[in-house]
């Protein structure tokens, strides 16, 4: 068959999703019954599933087979905007009843010409001395304490991952991700033209053998990890293992881009602070404050500032003079810092109460984190399982959000716990386990 013929095949497959007549969840047949089916060779058959694989239209679920894809209207693989959903456990945006409260007595008096005057002008990637000072000092943590020289700051979180993948991994060039990693890292790539390069991970976090074979095998630029509160997965590296990667990694000279913004909710500091030379870390306000009000920032090494700041201005990533000050006044008055303490807090009373309700369930988390990794049973598929959660108005992540690998995802899905009030954690967490304890057919035939 021409590659046009296998296009034409693969549209006519994307129509029938487009149309209802295939749905997420539905499993397609064997390659070789398909080509049997569609009296067309194997390998075209191969280049078809290749084609709708390409396009996220269908998922590969390892040892299971090829399913239509949750996410196939969503474009690249990353969660969809909130939409209402009555119990999201897909946002991790953690809001406490009293935060607002909080936050409105710092900002008291933003109001008034002379502070509103400062803060409707135009700022910088590096702000003013004064916000540099404070924010390394709310950065700081254990034995770790950046220089304020060293900073750089954009919108957000994602703007600061953006910005430091710019700076240090040229278009065309190969960086080294997590095998499950924060989903917006991969569409980030792909507006930058960078490759990623799935990294091995084992209960400790990312293999170091598997650095040096894919830095070997590929030639990377850079690595991208999560060494503290990791998401999806939710553990956070040991000494020794940190020890390991960074004398992997310094031989082979590869800066790290640390992603550092669920770290508030752990005591570890950053791997930059046993290798300030080699890590680029990336933090942000918005888990600690809110989405709403956030900054973010960039800790450089000297080296690689000047880039930084490059990329921050050529992407349009620099921060607003209002969310400078908000951001100032909140750091510097405690305010920051007694969110951080209360949503610790109230991170481990939702994380206490999921494993709770979960009991039997093969789940991996850590007791301080936000969201947790659970391991479907056999006789569900992670893309089903989302959809008859979604029926119920419950909102999951499958695994395959996560999965660098195009087409191959464990059998899981993610559970976000911020976003629900506990009694609708509760529900939800007791409707998920009544959906675990039945068969997917069992359970759908009730509807």
């Amino acid at each position: 068959m021409s590659k046009s013929g296998y296009l034409k095949l693969a549209d006519t497959i994307a129509a029938e999703i487009a149309d209802g007549t295939l749905k997420p969840g539905d499993r397609l047949p064997p390659q070789r019954s398909f080509a049997y089916e569609r009296q067309i060779a194997v390998s075209t058959a191969s280049r078809v599933y290749a084609e709708l694989l390409h396009r996220g239209l269908v998922v590969g679920e390892v040892g299971r087979g090829t399913f239509i894809s949750g996410e196939a209207r969503r474009g690249l693989a990353a969660p969809s905007e909130p939409r209402g959903i009555r119990i999201d456990f897909e946002f991790n945006y953690p809001m406490l009843p009293e935060q607002t409260v909080l936050i409105a007595k710092s900002l008291g008096g933003l109001e008034q010409p002379a502070a509103l005057d400062t803060a409707l002008r135009q700022a910088t990637s590096v702000g003013m001395p004064s916000v540099r000072s404070i924010a390394a000092s709310h950065l700081s943590q254990g034995a770790w304490s950046p220089d304020p020289e060293h900073l750089v700051f954009t919108g957000n979180g994602r703007q600061s991952i953006a910005a430091a993948l710019a700076a240090v991994v040229p278009t065309g060039g190969r960086c080294g991700v997590e095998a499950l990693t924060y989903p917006f890292i991969k569409g980030i790539a792909a507006r930058l033209g960078i490759s990623l390069v799935p990294l091995a991970m084992d209960e400790g976090g990312v293999r170091p053998d598997s650095v040096q074979k894919a830095h070997h095998e590929a030639h990377l630029s850079a690595i991208y990890i999560q060494p503290a509160i990791q998401n999806p997965l939710g553990m956070t590296m040991t000494s020794a293992r940190r020890a390991d990667l960074l004398r992997i990694v310094e031989e082979l000279n590869l800066p790290i881009i640390e992603d550092n913004v669920y770290a508030f909710l752990d005591e570890e500091p950053p791997l930059a602070a046993l290798a300030p030379d080699s890590c680029i870390v990336i933090d942000s306000l918005s888990k600690k404050v809110a989405p709403g009000l956030t900054l973010g920032f960039i800790v450089s090494p000297p080296r690689l500032r000047e880039s930084a700041m490059a990329s921050v201005r050529s992407g349009g990533w620099t921060a607003s003079g209002f969310a400078f000050a908000a951001a100032e006044r909140m750091m510097s008055d405690g305010t920051v810092a007694e969110l951080t303490r209360l949503k610790r807090i109230d991170a481990r009373a939702r994380q206490k109460l999921a494993v709770d309700r979960l009991s039997g369930f093969e789940i991996q988390t850590n007791e301080k984190c936000y969201h947790l990794w659970l391991t479907l049973p056999a006789h569900w598929r992670s893309q089903s399982f989302v959809a008859a959660a979604a029926r119920r108005d419950i909102a999951l992540t499958p695994s395959t959000t996560f999965a660098v690998t195009p087409g191959h995802a464990p059998n899981a899905v993610r559970l976000a716990l911020a976003a629900p009030t506990m009694d609708q954690l509760d529900t939800g967490l007791r409707t998920l386990a009544a959906m675990l304890n039945a068969r997917e057919d069992d359970f759908d035939s009730t509807e």
